[in-house]
């Protein structure tokens, strides 16, 4: 039912609104780092537009064969759209007009998130530390940190995160993302990797501008154990919140081992929930409920419930039963009773009227 209502909202909202963006702003190619696994929207606003892409890791020519390509959809006249973008597709994504004329070009990194870092500075974590790439020369590797994410939670305490990517610098030279700068080299390190950092915040409301929410039930199967539930419009790159029976839930209680009933999972920066109790959930996206997840009963408990709401019409209905079959019973008993003496009453007419008939007789012959 949640997978309809989401295809009928794809079909009537633009893409925009459920994907995050990555543009080059005001410029014509710029250089990105993303996480691999997220969803991500590539915007060439040009009617007819063609794609050439080539992934550095494939050592291969360019391509304009998107439809090969099984997670990338074309989107007419807005972008592509990359599902779930994987590592090997480090590379770059060009765009043209119909006429062949370049209109944007991207040189993205897809950067492995199964090896996010995370930390919390309310439990004194601290990020990554610069290293030297070993290649003999000065190349730097550091983290690259976004702006902070709005806070998730509004006039009460919340969380905030950002993103940070690794980057590799060359003296007098500007850095580039890990896999751009190394493109086919075969070369890892405990140090190459994205970092997630999140603290404490706290910031006023505002009023309310969700445009509809969405309601599910779920149930946990005793043979697994939990269940995974989706934050809709949800992303690593949007603020988002779960509550578990109105109690928000925080990284920093998963990180200090304080939450066992819950798991946000950080791949997807919360946007997935893995629940091993029934209890009602809900999820926020940049302080806006998008979704209500309440627990579908067991067949045993439902079937209780449903057992104690009749037991008063079930006595109520066994005592009106009782009443008719009183009153049959009289009535049938009336019935007999009637039955009799009707029976009677016809033996008493079919015998009394001869008897006059002869009296009758006898006064005559006189």
């Amino acid at each position: 039912m949640l997978a309809t209502l989401w295809l009928l909202l794809s079909l009537a909202i633009p893409v925009l609104v459920f994907h995050t963006t990555s543009s080059c702003p005001n410029e014509k190619s710029c250089q990105k780092a993303l996480l691999s696994d997220n969803d991500i929207f590539l915007p060439c606003n040009s009617s007819g537009a063609q794609w050439y892409f080539f992934f550095l890791q494939d050592k291969a020519s360019w391509s304009n064969k998107v439809s090969s390509v099984s997670n990338i959809e074309i989107i007419p006249g807005t972008g592509i759209l990359i599902r779930d973008p994987a590592p090997s597709q480090t590379g770059f994504y060009h765009c043209q007009d119909r006429n062949g004329i370049p209109v944007v070009q991207y040189e993205i990194d897809f950067q492995d998130v199964s090896t996010l870092h995370i930390t919390h500075r309310g439990l004194g974590q601290k990020p990554l530390q610069n290293e030297t790439l070993s290649l003999g020369g000065a190349e730097l590797i550091f983290t690259r940190w976004e702006p902070w994410q709005d806070c998730n939670r509004c006039g009460e305490p919340g969380e905030r995160k950002r993103l940070g990517y690794c980057y590799i610098k060359e003296p007098l030279q500007e850095p580039m993302p890990c896999w751009l700068y190394l493109g086919d080299l075969k070369l890892w390190s405990s140090r190459m990797r994205p970092e997630m950092q999140v603290e404490a915040c706290q910031v006023p409301c505002k009023i309310s501008t969700v445009d509809f929410i969405t309601f599910d039930n779920f149930e946990i199967r005793e043979d697994l154990g939990s269940v995974w539930l989706t934050c809709p419009l949800g992303s690593i790159y949007r603020p988002i919140l779960w509550e578990v029976n109105d109690i928000p839930l925080t990284w920093q209680g998963q990180l200090s081992n304080q939450v066992l009933s819950s798991i946000l999972e950080p791949t997807s920066g919360g946007r997935q929930l893995q629940v091993f109790e029934p209890a009602i959930y809900k999820c926020f996206v940049k302080q806006e409920l998008m979704a209500r997840f309440n627990p579908r009963p067991f067949p045993d408990v439902l079937e209780t419930l449903q057992q104690e709401e009749a037991g008063p019409q079930l006595e109520s209905r066994e005592a009106w039963k009782g009443k008719a079959r009183s009153v049959l019973k009289a009535l049938k008993l009336m019935l007999l009773v009637g039955i009799v003496l009707g029976l009677l009453g016809l033996l008493l007419k079919l015998c009394h009227p001869s008897q006059h008939k002869r009296s009758d007789q006898v006064l005559l012959v006189k």
